[in-house]
């Protein structure tokens, strides 16, 4: 059982360095990202999909007591506002998760979406075809699987992000730890069709008031999203900070690539976001009680 649970916990999250990209066709174009009176104000949802019982915190926290576990909160954003209805990553749903983990809880993210509270009052649900844009944090299954569900989506990703896990991570048996081949070929197959596009580098503004930022290096070129709010800049860390606990205690996530790079990440993020109350992990259940409640699963990031 113990060792069921380790190599689940590896396969999840592990990921090995490895050197050398190629270019791909497309890529944004570098802004720099301006805090102006003309630029457009959004919601920000945080949207609990599943969770995962019992997981070893020290998976996620380095240097955590390796007794402890925790129900983790499988989690994706919605971020609402300019005419856009943009989810930051696109959860899991393919069969043989469900095989690997136990999963409690699960909804698919299209439904996870469509859930009463995030429009307002009168106005329809969500439908997968309302999502604009999907923006992929990292190709990690949890975060990646979902995204060829929504059918008018483009899809955000890091451009060496999208090139390493399209390429060169299969030429070795242990650089693609917690990449799914079937989301691979979901990635391709969308680029094919004209509907991905590739975020280059950090410091990307791709819609007013939305920035991505290279992340702490959790996989091959991960990144994060700042959002501009009312309450000011909302960081959306996604897996460049899993817990609470690893911006409180500076503590680098379990499983980066550099442990060294993702403090520095968690360090840009404070410079960044309006407060540390607003910067938001990927994986802790108490995102859920920090902010005000739609319902059970879902909170408004304020």
């Amino acid at each position: 059982m113990i060792a069921k649970s380790v190599i689940a916990t590896l396969f999840f999250l592990s990921v090995l360095s490895a050197t050398g990209q190629t270019t791909p066709a497309t890529h944004t174009t570098a802004t720099t990202p301006s805090a102006t009176a003309a630029t457009p104000v959004y919601e920000v949802f945080a949207i609990r999909y599943a969770s995962i019982p019992d997981f070893p915190v020290s998976a996620l926290i380095a240097g955590a007591d390796p007794q402890r576990k925790l129900s983790i909160a499988m989690t994706v954003w919605l971020i609402r506002g300019n005419g856009r209805n943009i989810l930051v990553d696109s959860g899991f749903y393919r069969p043989q998760f469900f095989k690997q983990f136990k999963v409690d809880g699960f909804i698919k993210t299209p439904d996870a979406v469509s859930q009463p509270g995030i429009m307002p009052a009168g106005q329809p649900a969500l439908k997968p075809e309302d999502i604009t844009d999907v923006v992929i944090t990292h190709m990690h299954w949890d975060h990646a699987d979902g995204m060829d569900l929504f059918p008018r989506a483009r899809i955000w990703l890091q451009k060496d992000e999208y090139t390493y896990y399209t390429g060169e991570a299969w030429q070795q048996p242990r650089t693609h730890g917690g990449i799914e081949p079937d989301d691979v070929l979901a990635v391709v197959k969308l680029n094919l069709a004209g509907r991905v596009s590739l975020v280059n580098g950090d410091a990307q503004e791709i819609f007013p008031g939305i920035t991505c930022y290279t992340g702490g290096k959790h996989t091959f070129q991960s990144q994060f999203v700042g959002v501009n709010t009312k309450a000011g800049t909302v960081v959306l860390a996604s897996d460049n900070m899993y817990h609470y606990e690893n911006l409180e205690k500076h503590a680098p996530i379990a499983q980066t690539l550099d442990a060294a790079s993702n403090l520095r990440a968690q360090d840009r993020m404070k410079q960044l976001a309006a407060s540390p109350r607003l910067i938001v992990p990927g994986h802790d259940p108490a995102v859920f009680e920090r902010f005000p409640k739609i319902s059970e699963r879902i909170v408004r990031i304020e």
